[in-house]
């Protein structure tokens, strides 16, 4: 996975994982299931310090990705971007008390086992998207949230000219890119959005449409 630096960072969790009650398992295929099952036991934890909860945050960002007409793909990547922080058990606050929780190669790692690189890269490099846009984009860094803020701290804070160089020639960084905008946006206290149902058919989809990413992203442990 994408190295680049990452001060005052901590030990990386491992991903939990998550029996499926049989009658969830039965509509959908088995890893769509499992990440229903993720969110109905963990969605409604707070997304840390925002005004939503993670469920809330997926959804706004996956219906932002499918207005825009974009691949099922990228929609699944923008619902699953932060799935990370459903996989462990770091406080909700944990960028406030100094701990970056690494939720995008934790993500990636779990996604990667699942779904195709179509999806696991920009989930991947959707925290190194946000240093890339402060690194390149004027005001971009006005525009995010003070928690936002305080985690690109623990994240590197914005790319140098090398990072930024690097960035742009890795496999999904496109992608990430706009991801990132969809992350940033998602945050709307009671704006109405598609129930998870909705987005698990384009899951499944994603899931049939090739074989999983395996390996081919890396490690970053």
């Amino acid at each position: 996975m994408l190295n680049f630096p990452k001060p005052f960072s901590q030990p990386q969790p491992h991903p939990r994982e998550f029996a499926v009650p049989e009658s969830v398992s039965q509509a959908h295929h088995p890893h769509t299931s499992e990440i229903l099952e993720l969110f109905r036991l963990r969605g409604d934890s707070q997304y840390g310090s925002e005004p939503v909860s993670q469920r809330e945050h997926a959804l706004q960002a996956a219906w932002f990705a499918e207005q825009q007409g974009v691949d099922p793909n990228l929609v699944a990547a923008a619902l699953l971007h932060d799935v990370g922080h459903l996989l462990h058990d770091l406080p909700d606050d944990a960028p406030e008390q100094g701990i970056d929780d690494h939720h995008e190669n934790l993500a990636a790692r779990w996604l990667q086992r699942r779904f195709p690189a179509e999806v696991c890269a920009p989930v991947q490099l959707h925290v190194a998207a946000k240093r890339y846009l402060c690194a390149v984009e004027p005001g971009y860094f006005h525009q995010l949230s003070p928690a936002s803020v305080c985690s690109l701290r623990l994240q590197g804070g914005p790319m140098s000219e090398l990072e930024r160089v690097a960035f742009e020639r890795l496999p999904g960084a496109a992608a990430a890119v706009r991801l990132r905008r969809w992350d940033d946006a998602a945050k709307i206290t009671g704006l109405q959005t598609p129930p998870l149902e909705h987005f698990a058919r384009q899951l499944d989809a994603c899931l049939a449409s090739g074989p999983p990413a395996g390996h081919d992203l890396g490690e970053n442990t």
